[in-house]
């Protein structure tokens, strides 16, 4: 699935160019945007969007959690914060081209939920 253009999903809908920069700002605002979408009727049923979307919620209420508890140090969560940001700027190039992103545990966690 990691670097495969998404095309059309089974259902017949193709992936529009609104779809591939609603994937791509819910990468970079996440939790924000994610959370609109899900309050988006239009949105949040279109396949491409959803995947995504669920994808880069977890992502980013995983990453705040994960600062939080770090931050009992000095340094770690100026290490964990950046990297987190890079590779959801990445996974947001990724979806504004098209492609499906696999984050290695939270794509299948998410799938096996049934989210995405």
């Amino acid at each position: 699935m990691s670097e495969e253009d998404f095309g059309s999903t089974g259902s017949g809908d193709d992936v529009t160019s609104d779809d591939k920069l609603w994937a791509a700002l819910a990468y970079v605002f996440t939790p924000l945007v994610p959370i609109v979408i899900m309050l988006l009727e239009d949105k949040k049923n279109r396949p491409f969007i959803k995947a995504h979307n669920m994808q880069a919620l977890v992502f980013g209420i995983a990453l705040y959690v994960i600062v939080a508890i770090s931050s009992v140090t000095v340094f770690l969560p100026c290490i964990i914060a950046p990297l987190g940001f890079l590779a959801q700027l990445y996974w947001a190039y990724q979806a504004y081209q098209g492609q499906m992103v696999e984050i290695p545990f939270l794509s299948g966690f998410v799938k096996d939920q049934g989210w995405g």
